[in-house]
């Protein structure tokens, strides 16, 4: 699926025991699959491996909203862009659809704040990942 509003998509399957007690996917796996989506570009597109250097993201603050809901066999299609970069920190935005649908069943956020690894004290967006989140993760959009 193309959505101008998500330039960066990635497909995250269901499992049977992702679906709780009311049979549908718990809220933990949209999490799960924002999380995954966001890494998957870091390490794919960006080159980016928090694993080695001297600067490290960690999650500061995340949500989600959510509008339908899916159930195991469902494949979820996760749009990824950038809300906002700042001087420390990266505002990731998700939209969520069963693959094959047009309809958004979830929407998230969460935002990323960069970090000396041997201080813990935030340090800027390195300018190669700020340079590459601007070049193909930033889009202009309605709200």
């Amino acid at each position: 699926m193309t959505d101008d509003r998500y330039p960066y998509r990635r497909e995250f399957p269901t499992r049977w025991n992702d679906n709780d007690v009311f049979g549908h996917v718990n809220n933990t796996v949209y999490y799960a699959a924002m999380d995954t989506t966001v890494t998957s570009w870091l390490l794919t597109e960006a080159g980016v491996r928090m694993m080695d250097g001297d600067t490290i993201a960690v999650v500061r603050a995340s949500s989600c909203e959510y509008e339908a809901s899916v159930s195991y066999p469902d494949v979820l299609d996760v749009g990824l862009r950038a809300g906002r970069v700042g001087t420390t920190s990266v505002t990731w935005e998700f939209g969520m659809r069963r693959a094959g649908d047009d309809a958004l069943v979830a929407r998230g956020r969460f935002v990323h704040v960069f970090l000396d690894r041997a201080t813990l004290r935030p340090v800027p967006v390195p300018a190669d990942l700020r340079a590459r989140v601007e070049d193909t993760l930033v889009v202009e959009r309605e709200e």
